[in-house]
């Protein structure tokens, strides 16, 4: 893992890089990476329609059928993001989930997950209101904010590795 120092022009490596040099060539050829590539960004429009329609339901009552839809929808794009990332990860590091490189997001990826589908059950076992609910998916997102941040930071990292190293 490399931290930034407060020159961004070098990255200091505490530990093990993030990729070695056969792992960043097999993440370079690999349509896997052009895939969470262009996956996440998806996701992340689908969040942010999601997180309107849910405020809208919570601030003014009207709109719970599309923001149930949407948070279907968001959970949906998760699970494609998650099965094409394992795929990505394998290829990449020759193990479907909790490679070294990324342990820990693998990890909050995980309670994202459980939270979206905590949505999912309480919505089709009708254990809670539809605000109940709303608020399950905000918990959902929140944590899925999270994760995107330690995606991206660790993106970051990979980025100034490679510079520093070029």
């Amino acid at each position: 893992m490399a931290i930034a120092s407060t020159n961004t022009n070098s990255v200091q490596t505490l530990g093990r890089r993030l990729y070695s040099d056969d792992e960043r060539a097999r993440r370079d050829a690999t349509k896997w990476t052009l895939v969470q590539g262009l996956l996440a960004p998806f996701q992340f429009v689908v969040f942010l329609i999601s997180l309107v329609l849910v405020i809208r339901y919570l601030t003014t009552g009207a709109g719970y059928e599309v923001a149930t839809l949407s948070i279907i929808i968001k959970t949906g794009v998760l699970f494609l993001i998650m099965v094409t990332g394992a795929i990505w990860e394998k290829v990449v590091f020759g193990q479907y989930l909790f490679a070294p490189a990324f342990f820990w997001e693998d990890v909050f990826s995980f309670a994202v997950i459980a939270l979206h589908l905590l949505y999912v059950f309480a919505l089709l076992t009708e254990a809670m209101s539809p605000t109940g609910l709303m608020y399950v998916a905000l918990a959902a997102y929140a944590a899925y904010v999270i994760n995107a941040a330690q995606f991206v930071w660790k993106l970051r990292l990979a980025r100034l590795d490679a510079e520093a190293r070029a």
